[in-house]
């Protein structure tokens, strides 16, 4: 039988293996982007958003290691399906923009802004899922102090990266 624990860390596992794919469909589509005249915006937060979201995996098994709370199982299964819930809306997000998604901030000249998909409900639907995300998939296992830290430093980090792609989104009008 699988222990709570070894289940959580297959979930974060996944949460990972998950993030390079995302990783690898955003390096092929910002070579296109690329290719095909984008200009890139926000490159000084890039880093900073790489740390933070692999720190935000590092800090959920480091956590769950080192200080493991005993959370019901309905609960568990609660975040687990928003979890889940989180990935429907990225992928969502992803076949949506095809090509134009990638995790950087890219405007490609004669473009339009997508009103379709989850766009159509509101302007930045990915970042809902992780803000969501970052929240339930710690809380999954009790991981309290990872939701808190991740979730005041997204919320730092999303005024700086919505800030930026509303500029680049500005900049595709008058292109």
């Amino acid at each position: 039988m699988v222990s709570a624990l070894g289940a959580y860390l297959a979930v974060i596992a996944a949460t990972g293996i998950e993030r390079l794919v995302e990783l690898r469909v955003g390096k092929r589509n910002l070579a296109w982007s690329l290719d095909n005249g984008g200009v890139e915006y926000g490159k000084g937060h890039w880093p900073f958003m790489v740390v933070l979201h692999t720190g935000f995996l590092f800090g959920c098994v480091a956590e769950a290691l080192w200080s493991p709370a005993e959370v019901p199982l309905a609960f568990s299964g609660l975040m687990l399906a928003l979890a889940v819930a989180c990935q429907g809306l990225r992928w969502w997000c992803i076949s949506t923009l095809g090509m134009r998604w990638n995790p950087r901030v890219v405007v490609v000249p004669g473009g339009e802004r997508i009103t379709s998909g989850p766009y159509r409900f509101f302007s930045h639907p990915n970042y809902v899922a992780v803000a969501v995300e970052g929240f339930v998939l710690p809380m999954m296992f009790g991981c309290w102090r990872t939701a808190v830290v991740f979730t005041v430093l997204n919320a730092g980090l999303m005024v700086v990266r919505i800030r930026c792609e509303n500029l680049a989104l500005s900049e595709l009008k008058r292109t």
